[in-house]
């Protein structure tokens, strides 16, 4: 039987040097995050994901998850634009090839203009942290970081067209994801908030995951990638978060990160110093039935630390594996 495990990734090729890096922590698995494949095609072939998976299990780690197509795969889909249905033929081909080249798990967002985030910010002994201030954001052209949606030109979409094309796709994938054995795990706003750049956000709570994955899409295959850090952005009562998806086998895996202050104001920081009690959240997933990975996300960048951030990702996934180590032995499993 499956058990809550951890795993580091969210980098976009199998180096040796990052495989041997994942040993090294002690981890059980990878995650890529938009992992660079050939995709002229629009479409992730089969014998290319099929090496992904065995080059991760050469080093003795399981490969557990794909996040996040190029954003070309789903940009126009998410826009509700007139070549959709292409593009969602194509993303039925990736999820049918994750499957025969047996990677279980397709993370996905739905924000067409992506993460956004204002200047850095200084945290404990003067680490760089990233930040949002939603006094910072110009009223301007729809932006995310450098790049500017220009298909839309001064168009702006509304809450109800966003639902009708996130439903739109998720009637179109959700059966082939079935039939091909491959979860799809969706990932909150970030920032979470109702719109940003004139395009209207879904889940920047926790009504509108409900909404997702219990009424459009209402399938054992389709889930969440539960950020915490993204739910303590919200405000919200994280851990209760927990305990309702993780208790209704919602949450297929977690992005264990947290921030100082919520929405329209934040800050990223260290595990332990954030809003949310780790332990507590910790302890939840365990007494919830949780039972797939956890890994790090966006972590501090420490002094002298490389461009990937190896200590600050070491940092955290070391107080992860502490966490469960402890959780595991003190806490009766659900």
């Amino acid at each position: 039987m499956e058990k809550m495990r951890v795993a580091i990734g969210q980098f976009n090729e199998l180096t040796h040097e990052r495989l041997t890096y994942a040993r090294q922590l002690g981890v059980s698995g990878i995650q890529m995050n938009r992992p660079l494949l050939p995709d002229e095609k629009g479409y992730w072939e089969v014998e290319d994901l099929k090496r992904l998976r065995e080059r991760t299990e050469s080093y003795g780690l399981r490969l557990e998850a794909l996040e996040n197509t190029p954003q070309h795969f789903l940009e126009h889909v998410m826009l509700g634009l007139p070549d959709r249905d292409q593009l969602i033929e194509n993303y039925q081909r990736t999820i049918r090839n994750m499957g025969a080249a047996g990677i279980p798990i397709l993370g996905y967002g739905w924000m067409p203009n992506w993460v956004w985030r204002t200047p850095n910010e200084r945290g404990r002994g003067g680490v760089i942290v990233t930040a949002f201030d939603m006094d910072k954001i110009d009223d301007g052209p729809l932006v995310a970081g450098l790049r500017k949606l220009e298909v839309l030109g001064d168009r702006q979409i509304d809450h109800d067209q966003m639902w009708a094309n996130y439903s739109y796709f998720i009637k179109a994938v959700l059966p082939v994801a079935e039939e091909a054995g491959v979860k799809l795990a969706l990932h909150p706003d970030d920032p979470p908030v109702p719109t940003l750049g004139g395009i209207a956000r879904l889940f920047y709570n926790p009504e509108g995951f409900r909404r997702a994955v219990e009424e459009i899409g209402n399938s054992p295959n389709h889930g969440l990638d539960f950020c915490m850090g993204c739910f303590s952005e919200m405000g919200g009562d994280v851990i209760e978060s927990i305990r309702y998806f993780a208790s209704r086998g919602k949450i297929f895996y977690v992005h264990m990160r947290d921030v100082q202050g919520c929405v329209p104001k934040f800050q990223e920081c260290f595990l332990g110093e954030g809003n949310v009690d780790v332990v507590d959240a910790m302890v939840a997933l365990r007494q919830s039935g949780f039972t797939g990975f956890i890994i790090d996300d966006h972590v501090p960048r420490m002094i002298d630390d490389t461009e990937w951030n190896h200590r600050g990702h070491a940092h955290a996934t070391g107080y992860i594996l502490a966490l469960l180590t402890a959780v595991e032995k003190l806490v009766p499993a659900a």
